[in-house]
């Protein structure tokens, strides 16, 4: 493993893309980093993190990817990626929130952005960045967050639990190379956030409506049925599950 590790920085994602465009960097690069100051979670929110306890990383994934309507095959491999690690050291009540939260029963543990680029030979490189919650035990303000440590009532190896990931990110992706991503999107679902379950959910007006999630489509939108059994397709930035 292609592994730098960093006291503090910016933002994981940040270094490893800056460093992508200035140098040939080796596919599934890994960064980490025991605090930073700037990460990103979905549609611009930050992700805080008590330095030393979680862990921060990106990792670069190129030559995976043919076309852009596979982008979303990377956030199923590796949202599954993040479950099955967990599933190790037997975190209960595993699943993924849409579009790319871990979560353990109602308690998110983690949260995936992947960032993607296109270049000039038409060929996707992604940046993968992942914070999941190890041995943090506080959460101020956050209600909704906890930790692998907080779960399990013990505390966990950093560098055990990132070699692990890294190896299943790989074995994920090599589903995609070898066209068996069907086999991951299959996985993905069992593990769906209250999949066919009625949920409240908030559209981007702030109008509020029941909805059961039926699936997630290949482009990555959330599938609902509506109360008139309709279903109707939404992107992220289109609604938001209240729970």
């Amino acid at each position: 493993m292609n592994l730098i590790k960093l006291d503090a920085i910016d933002s994981t994602n940040d270094f490893l893309k800056e460093m992508s465009r200035n140098q040939i960097v080796e596919n599934f690069t890994v960064v980490v980093a025991k605090s930073q100051t700037k990460g990103k979670g979905q549609m611009g929110s930050t992700w805080n993190s008590e330095a030393g306890k979680n862990l921060i990383m990106s990792i670069l994934v190129k030559d995976i990817l043919d076309t852009i309507e596979e982008i979303f095959h990377l956030n199923v491999a590796v949202a599954l990626s993040v479950i099955q690690v967990l599933e190790q050291f037997n975190l209960p009540k595993l699943s993924i929130k849409w579009p790319n939260d871990i979560m353990s029963d109602n308690k998110k543990l983690c949260g995936i952005l992947i960032e993607n680029s296109f270049k000039s030979d038409n060929k996707i490189e992604s940046i993968v960045g992942i914070g999941l919650n190890v041995n943090q035990k506080t959460f101020d303000n956050l209600p909704k967050a906890s930790s692998i440590a907080v779960v399990m009532n013990t505390e966990f190896d950093l560098d055990l639990i990132l070699e692990k990931l890294v190896f299943q990110i790989k074995k994920n992706c090599s589903l995609i190379l070898s066209n068996q991503s069907e086999q991951l999107w299959n996985d993905f679902h069992k593990y769906l956030y209250k999949i066919n379950v009625p949920m409240p959910f908030e559209d981007a007006n702030n109008n509020r409506f029941m909805g059961i999630i039926r699936g997630v489509s290949n482009e990555g939108m959330l599938e609902l049925m509506l109360e008139d059994d309709s279903i109707k397709t939404y992107g992220i930035k289109e609604i938001m599950m209240l729970y």
